[in-house]
């Protein structure tokens, strides 16, 4: 979508600031070699909010430019904002160059807020299929909870250089009711609306409030993002025909999971890929030669949760991934071409079990006892519940001689370093087939959290106990809040993880945690000293 500059006004060299009319702020994401989503929302007049269902259409200019004064613009368009779509724009800009930084903005050209233009943005389009890349970094993050605390996080990756995007693996806001999920600190700032998340309207009001935040506003004007869903984005623990945290008398599971998507795909800078049946929202980029991205959606498919002790988390014919999204995963993986393929998974796949069992030699006990086959997954929630779709992805991984397979995983409050074993009872002798890298929390609770004590006292009981018993496990914590800086080069991938001091405090420094390392051809985390920076 290629075209001539506009002729905007000296007005419309807009700075970060937001303004009422994009009291939202702008985006980017899912960045190709020859395009970019671009994303915005328009307040036309003050009873057009959010969800409200009101107000006039206007009609919206946008341009991308190589500069941030427009003088040479590469791409412009056009485009209605209206109460089809709560007034966000969404668009899929073509005709970039590859890894090229670029300026956008956008202008309201009818109705009562014609002349106004937003704060300009910055994005980044990928470098070409083919190129020689010889480092790509991704900011990573989960699991941000606006109740349990400010988004000092998002603040403090956006002072690192050079990031290709921003990866958010799911859990991008929380569906519940005003205290219904705050831990023990109660509620820091209040959610709106009150109530859980339901309904298209109060979707749509919930994105809008997280949009609001300044830190995260800030993060999402000046780097794309790659991001998936994850459960809270609908409602906890959902499945492919309902949720832990849904119940009849809130309507059809089917409705409400429509209602979140359709806000998520108006709110969010995510380019959904076609199929057969409408769209989805598992996808891959690639970044040159480097590295290959699939992004996965862990919820949209998956059977219902069973109890952790039930044999049925090895039923074959269970799955987590849905048997399509499965083939396009493993398919990809197998033929991929570039050095390194980094999979954005919503839940662990490493198991974490108490204890690994060697199957081999226990079947007959787990078997009388009615027990899993390789051990009581600590999670059910996660890969562990669905041990067969697990099989089936790391057979293929290991059958087809696939390397450098790097999860990088959100979901679970806290902070984790893996090789992931072929068999968790023989590690590490029966070998590895992938590693795993998770983030912690941006905000919502930790063990400390949820027990209400200060920060690395009880909770350090807990990794020493996990890595005892799963060998694979090589780092863990259970309290600390904030993100990580993932950096890819030809020869490794280095996860530098870091937490924020105080999540309570919207001002809060951050310190560098801990530094893992996947060297090439390894299949294994290493610690290291220092960072990638």
């Amino acid at each position: 979508m290629a075209g001539a500059a506009l002729p905007f006004a000296a007005a419309g060299r807009a700075s970060a600031a937001p303004t009422p009319v994009f009291a939202h702020g702008v985006a980017s994401g899912d960045p190709l070699p020859d395009g970019v989503i671009l994303w915005t929302r328009v307040t036309p007049t003050p009873a057009a909010r959010p969800g409200s269902g009101l107000g006039p259409a206007s009609d919206v200019t946008w341009e991308v430019a190589t500069d941030t004064s427009f003088a040479t613009v590469t791409a412009s368009g056009s485009v209605t904002a209206s109460t089809e779509s709560d007034h966000t724009v969404k668009v899929d800009v073509t005709g970039l160059s590859a890894n090229t930084r670029y300026a956008y903005r956008f202008r309201v050209t009818s109705g009562p807020a014609a002349g106004s233009v937003s704060p300009v943005g910055h994005t980044r389009t990928a470098p070409a299929p083919g190129a020689d890349v010889s480092r790509v970094r991704f900011g990573v993050v989960s699991c941000s909870n606006w109740e349990a605390g400010y988004f000092g996080a998002y603040r403090h990756l956006g002072t690192h250089r050079d990031l290709a995007a921003i990866v958010h693996l799911g859990d991008y806001f929380y569906e519940y009711e005003t205290g219904g999920y705050s831990g023990s600190g109660g509620v820091i700032r209040q959610t709106q609306p009150a109530n859980e998340t339901i309904t298209l309207r109060d979707y749509r009001i919930r994105h809008a409030q997280y949009k609001t935040d300044p830190d995260l506003a800030e993060l999402h004007r000046t780097v794309p993002w790659i991001c998936t869903w994850d459960d809270h984005e609908s409602a906890n623990n959902s499945w492919s025909g309902g949720a832990e945290n849904h119940d009849a008398s809130e309507g059809s599971w089917a409705a409400r999971k429509a209602a979140s998507e359709r806000a998520y795909y108006e709110w969010m800078p995510v380019r959904p890929a076609a199929s057969g049946n409408g769209r989805h929202l598992y996808r891959r980029l690639r970044f040159g030669s480097l590295l290959e991205l699939s992004m996965l959606d862990l919820r949209t498919y998956r059977d219902q949760e069973v109890s952790s002790t039930s044999r049925r988390v090895d039923d074959p014919g269970r799955t987590i991934t849905g048997a399509t999204q499965m083939r396009w995963l493993t398919d990809g993986l197998a033929s991929s071409t570039t050095r390194w393929r980094i999979v954005g998974n919503s839940v662990m796949i490493s198991p974490v079990l108490i204890p690994p069992l060697d199957a081999r030699n226990t079947a007959a006990l787990t078997e009388v006892l009615d027990l899993p086959r390789e051990g009581i997954p600590y999670n059910a929630d996660q890969w562990d519940g669905y041990t067969a779709d697990r099989n089936r992805l790391l057979g293929a991984i290991r059958d087809g001689g696939v390397d450098n397979v790097v999860f990088i995983t959100g979901d679970i409050h806290s902070s984790w370093a893996c090789d992931v074993p072929v068999d968790a009872a023989r590690y590490p002798g029966a070998g590895t087939v992938a590693t795993e890298l998770v983030v912690p929390s941006v905000t919502s609770s930790n063990v400390d959290d949820i027990l209400g004590v200060p920060e690395h006292t009880v909770g350090n009981a807990v990794p020493a106990a996990i890595m005892t018993a799963n060998r694979h496990v090589r780092w863990n914590d259970f309290d600390a809040h904030g993100y990580a800086v993932l950096t890819v080069t030809p020869t490794a991938a280095q996860m530098d993880w870091y937490f924020v001091r105080d999540k309570t405090d919207p001002r809060t420094g951050r310190y560098h945690a801990r530094s893992f390392r996947v060297a090439s051809g390894s299949q294994q985390v290493q610690p290291v000293g220092g960072t990638a920076d």
